[in-house]
């Protein structure tokens, strides 16, 4: 277990309300804000942290402040402005950004904040809603090594692995390619399953027998199931598979990589949401296939 740290985080949505509780459980001082309060006031009076009305209240004297929020817009309005964590931190203090947000935006907040004397790290997180309620997140950091250093050992309260990448900007670029894998790696899952039902195959056996190989995969083992079930009421929706999957394929235009599957699963994508299924979980795409 850290040190005992005085810290903030800054968003209580799916993944921040269990990792500010992990935060909590190890020990730290947390102080937290949330755009809807109610949220925060619940989270205080189940954890035992501070509830705050602005992102600035919440960072006031804290060592590091955690951010996890939706997009590079929401990153900018909780960071910036009289209202935002900047306002608050003091010189010394560290801003970690959990976001999955643009390799662009972390460069420009690691700029921000050396011009203010606070350090900065990049650090998006891999393992959804399950990762973070087990505290068992995969956690890619971008940023110098000293302030990697001194962040990592709080980190640890919800990561089971926590990797410095490279300079500012590399732990959101390392998040792309752990997305640009996944998308290729349901797709071929979705067709395997379909192909497997419409076979009429025993998919328990097949899934058994296989994930023992070369084909295993975490969204095999863990998802095949609820795919045959075509049940995806849940897991990490396909919304939020598209904001990356667009930052992946922005990113590819400005490095020269092709990304062809990647194109292609994202307007695969594109027509679930317009079955209606925004929210359903990314294994989703075997609906496209077994409804079609």
């Amino acid at each position: 277990m850290a040190d005992s740290r005085k810290t903030a985080f800054i968003g209580l949505g799916v993944m921040g309300y269990p990792m500010a509780g992990h935060l909590k459980s190890a020990g730290h001082d947390v102080a937290v804000y949330n755009r809807t309060a109610a949220k925060a006031e619940t989270w205080a009076g189940e954890h035992g942290g501070t509830a705050h009305t602005t992102p600035r209240e919440a960072a006031s004297g804290a060592e590091f402040v955690f951010v996890c929020v939706g997009n590079d817009d929401d990153v900018r309005s909780v960071v910036l402005g009289d209202d935002g964590v900047l306002a608050g931190m003091e010189k010394g203090a560290t801003l970690v950004d959990h976001t999955t947000a643009s390799a662009d935006l972390a460069r420009e907040l690691a700029q921000t904040c050396a011009e203010a004397g606070i350090s900065f790290l990049d650090a998006p997180v891999s393992g959804g809603q399950a990762g973070a309620e087990n505290g068992v997140l995969t956690v890619m950091v971008g940023g110098e090594q000293e302030t990697f250093d001194s962040a990592a050992p709080v980190i640890d309260a919800y990561a089971q692995a926590c990797t410095l990448i490279g300079p500012a900007g590399s732990g959101q670029l390392a998040k792309m390619v752990n997305q640009i894998c996944i998308a290729g790696v349901v797709q071929g899952l979705s067709e395997a399953v379909n192909f497997g039902m419409k076979a009429g195959l025993d998919m328990e056996k097949v899934i058994g027998t296989i994930s023992k190989g070369a084909a295993q995969s975490w969204q095999m083992e863990n998802r095949w199931e609820t795919m045959v079930a075509g049940k995806f009421d849940y897991g990490f929706a396909v919304d939020w598979m598209r904001k990356d999957l667009g930052i992946c394929l922005a990113e590819g235009e400005r490095n020269d990589a092709r990304l062809p599957v990647t194109a292609l699963v994202d307007q695969f994508y594109a027509h679930v949401q317009a079955r209606g299924g925004n929210r359903w979980d990314t294994s989703s795409l075997i609906h496209l296939l077994a409804n079609d």
